[in-house]
């Protein structure tokens, strides 16, 4: 068996699929324009995919008061900080940050929330665990 995507309800997944291609790099492999507006999101290599939709039959959890270590999306970064800095200016708020000087031979990881209180998290690994 293969892994093909992971899902999660969002207020508004048309806005939010906007934020994540223009601000993560993410591209939509597919959409529906009506109902539950589902839209799957892939990375640049095309392998991992996340679903976000609007179902009526459930209630969207409220992400923004969720502890952070309940759930998260996780994007590897070059540049945790300068990251970070772009991703607040385009609407994200910080969870917890990285330290004011970085452990040598430590990976680097901040943890934002989206502007719909998705937490999502920027790594910097020392040893990367995905191919790139």
């Amino acid at each position: 068996m293969k892994l093909e995507h992971v899902a999660f309800m969002m207020q508004d997944p048309p806005a939010a699929a906007r934020w994540y291609v223009e601000h993560l790099g993410m591209h939509v492999a597919r959409s529906l324009d009506r109902p539950p507006f589902t839209h799957f999101l892939a990375d640049a290599s095309g392998a991992v995919l996340f679903e976000i939709y609007n179902n009526s039959r459930a209630q969207v959890p409220d992400y923004a008061n969720q502890d952070i270590l309940l759930f998260h999306l996780a994007f590897v970064s070059d540049n945790v900080r300068r990251d970070r800095d772009r991703l607040v200016r385009a609407g994200a708020t910080v969870a917890v940050d990285l330290p004011d000087v970085p452990l040598p031979g430590e990976d680097e990881v901040v943890t934002l929330r989206d502007p719909w209180g998705v937490p999502i998290q920027l790594a910097r690994r020392v040893r990367p665990m995905i191919r790139p």
